[in-house]
């Protein structure tokens, strides 16, 4: 297979909203100490909204295994999507896909009385795909309706304007194939991309077929002769990170692509790279960078081992 690498360095200016200060991420505070709020309560509703909800990972045990304890009463990583908006989303624009499920954070520190709750904004969503779409906006507002019903006495605040970034937002990788015989290499890249994510510490929390929402499992016409996502996270990563800034939570599990469209003879492969955790996180502790770019060099020798 001939290899295409491509590295999309989508570092946009952003627009008047950014010049005024506006950061990438929105963070709802809210007081807990009755623990009324659980991530629980936050998964069931999203789904009373029409979400689906793709994975709920509650982090605190896994942390205690590996690293002997956490910092938090609360760390859950969330990823969902609403299913009529991002239909429209995905038929419209392959790459949003990475944005397909959505990540949600949610932590509460020890011995803090606040639940927080963050994610991404349609802004951020744009400066990492290089797309500007009402779509996004919807996917924004109606999420944040949910969080705001759901935690009624929450404040919102957005995040510290963006650091400028260092490295891809968007990392693309796309290998070509023959039009009509392509299964066979659809089946020996994602066993390849898949056996090479455990050795380098990486954990699948979660396998979409999404081209079965596209298509209705079989009703409708889809755009894509397959469209997969997965949802990656590496423990040690949102570990270190998560000591300095939860928020950035948002961004975990980064959701892989693996996809390929109708008539095209390409796969493709991408995902939102680490630099976006630093920038609109502003991710400056020593260890927690080092651990996000051992990440992204892994993940990404991962995908240029299969292809190659």
């Amino acid at each position: 297979m001939k290899l295409h690498v491509l590295w999309a360095l989508l570092c946009l200016v952003l627009g008047a909203s950014v010049a005024q200060g506006k950061g990438d991420l929105y963070i709802f505070d809210v007081d807990n100490s009755e623990g009324r709020y659980t991530p629980e309560v936050i998964e069931k509703a999203f789904t009373d909204n029409g979400y689906y909800i793709s994975a709920n990972s509650e982090m605190n045990r896994p942390f205690g295994i590996q690293f002997g304890g956490s910092d938090y009463t609360i760390f859950t990583l969330m990823t969902l999507f609403d299913q009529n908006l991002s239909d429209a989303l995905v038929r419209k624009y392959e790459k949003l896909g990475v944005f397909v499920p959505l990540g949600v954070g949610i932590y509460q520190h020890k011995g803090e009385k606040s639940l927080h709750v963050s994610m991404i904004s349609a802004e951020a969503m744009g400066k990492i795909t290089g797309i500007s779409d009402p779509l996004l906006q919807k996917i924004e507002a109606k999420t944040i309706e949910v969080l705001q019903k759901t935690l009624p006495k929450a404040t919102m605040r957005v995040s510290e304007e963006a650091a400028k970034a260092e490295g891809p937002l968007l990392s693309r990788f796309e290998t070509e194939v023959d039009v009509q015989e392509w299964q066979g290499s659809r089946e020996e890249l994602a066993m390849m991309v898949e056996e090479g994510f455990k050795p380098k510490g990486f954990v699948m929390s979660n396998f979409t077929d999404y081209n079965a929402f596209l298509t209705n499992d079989g009703k409708h016409e889809s755009p894509y002769d397959f469209y997969d996502t997965y949802s990656i996270c590496k423990l040690k990563v949102i570990y270190n990170v998560a000591k300095t800034r939860p928020e950035a939570a948002a961004f975990a599990p980064c959701t892989f692509v693996f996809y390929k469209l109708k008539g095209s003879d390409k796969i493709v492969m991408a995902f939102p790279g680490v630099y976006n955790w630093v920038s609109s996180a502003h991710v400056t502790d020593a260890s927690a960078l080092q651990e996000l770019k051992i990440a992204q060099d892994d993940f990404e020798a991962i995908i240029k081992a299969a292809i190659e």
